[in-house]
């Protein structure tokens, strides 16, 4: 596939938000806050959630997350159909529109409601002039039966962003990555991901859990590849799990449970898990190695307090430490590691179908600081592991230049470091780890590497 240029990245000036109770008009100011604000839906939805009545909040939860996942498909839709694109100050009008949009292709909202509320949205947000526009769009929608053939060049990028839902760099970049693969990629991105558990196995075997679920009337079956993992039929709220506060589950998708069998531990292990919030893995690593002395290591202090409770949640012990983990001789007491998990920050490509918003955030100029940033932490890291100890290397990430590319820089230049190749029947095989992409009701896209420091 041709690649185009890389846009130049700039801020985008705010435009001043107002405060509603409108349901659908604060859905479209947390997308506009999205996608030119570059804020995260984590970080605007629960204040958001706050304005609304409780029996609103799985509504506004869907319009902000729907809108960002079908944004690139909404937004061609949108664009067929203006005469002339919105000025500066109206730009919010945008978002409302696609939020309407959203409800009518994708929800059971009845065509009549959807149009009406968010024509009314259009009005709380002091957009009067321009009802009319945003009801002429929503019903041109609504009578439309042929998309994008008759409205949407076929040859356009247009046509590309309608069908894939995915930023145009995005596109490119993971066809050029995985020629075979990338359509299945972009499609299991769009779907919504399974709710998988990991099975505390200190308190509870998985085959009695999965018997506590059945008798909860909660369907689920084991995971395929995770040996403590089980994947639910329909996603629930956690306090509808059966001991969920005992500590006898974590919800944790099963590519992110697969660390622990790489690490194959030794008894009374040194372990150290890095960029270790929100704490997952180091639950995980303490219920596989009850006998580990692990150490968790996180930059940010209000992440590394989330570490603090899934600890406590989950009953266990660890050495839990706010750090920079590309920085050791800033918190390390130089005392030497069996293993070492590194989860390095990444672009979180893999992980798209649960948080979509990553579509508006990331960019492509976003890459190449990362990889350093990974490379960096390796490094750091690998000073700290033993002679025969073994590191798994690991991100939420399917673009090369962030995984099997920065075994390969670090192995080049690190004399002591041998790649293990990784036996298993999950993942492809790359000439430096193993690559997991999302699966429809399965794993998420997921990266692992496994290196030995030699004696």
């Amino acid at each position: 596939m041709a690649k185009k240029p890389a846009k130049k990245r700039y801020l985008k000036r705010k435009v001043a938000l107002v405060e509603t109770s409108n349901l659908r008009a604060i859905a479209a100011q947390v997308v506009h806050q999205v996608s030119h604000e570059q804020k995260s839906l984590s970080s605007l939805l629960p204040p958001a959630l706050e304005k609304v009545a409780a029996s609103d909040k799985a509504l506004l939860q869907e319009l902000c997350f729907g809108t960002c996942r079908w944004y690139h498909k909404l937004d061609a839709i949108k664009n067929s159909l203006m005469v002339q694109p919105l000025g500066h100050l109206d730009i919010v009008v945008n978002s409302v529109i696609l939020v309407g949009i959203y409800q009518l292709l994708e929800m059971r909202i009845p065509p009549h409601a959807a149009i009406y509320e968010t024509v009314e949205a259009t009005e709380a947000l002091g957009f009067f002039r321009l009802k009319g526009v945003v009801n002429g769009i929503l019903r041109n929608v609504e009578r439309e039966e042929h998309w994008p053939e008759e409205l949407i060049d076929t040859d356009s990028e247009a046509s590309l962003l309608y069908e894939y839902s995915h930023p145009r760099w995005l596109i490119d970049k993971l066809s050029n990555n995985w020629p075979d693969q990338w359509p299945e990629i972009l499609a299991n991105n769009n779907l919504r991901p399974p709710m998988t558990l990991r099975v505390n196995t200190l308190k509870i075997s998985r085959t009695d859990y999965l018997e506590k679920l059945s008798q909860a009337d909660i369907e689920a079956k084991a995971t395929p590849y995770a040996p403590s993992g089980i994947t639910l039929e329909h996603p629930i709220d956690v306090n509808r799990l059966p001991n969920f506060e005992e500590g006898f589950v974590s919800v944790q998708d099963e590519a992110a449970q697969l660390c622990c069998e790489l690490l194959d531990a030794p008894k009374n292990a040194r372990i150290l898990d890095t960029c270790a919030a929100p704490g997952g893995k180091t639950c995980a690593i303490l219920e596989r190695f009850p006998d580990a002395d692990v150490t968790a290591v996180e930059v940010d202090s209000d992440r590394t307090e989330r570490i603090n409770q899934n600890l406590e949640r989950m009953g266990l012990s660890a050495n839990v430490i706010t750090g920079d983990a590309s920085d050791p001789e800033s918190w390390w007491d130089n005392t030497l590691f069996d293993r070492i998990l590194l989860d390095a920050p990444c672009s979180a490509t893999g992980v798209i179908r649960r948080h979509p918003d990553i579509k508006l955030l990331r960019q492509e100029n976003d890459i190449v600081p990362l990889a350093n940033i990974q490379l960096s932490i390796l490094q750091a890291s690998w000073k700290m592991l033993k002679p025969g100890g073994k590191l798994v290397y690991a991100t939420c990430s399917v673009f090369s230049q962030e995984n099997s590319r920065i075994i390969e820089r670090f192995i080049s230049k690190q004399s002591d470091a041998a790649l293990i190749p990784i036996e298993a029947e999950w993942g492809t095989t790359t000439p430096f780890g193993r690559q997991l992409f999302p699966q429809a009701e399965g794993h998420d896209g997921f990266f692992y590497a496994c290196l030995k420091k030699s004696d």
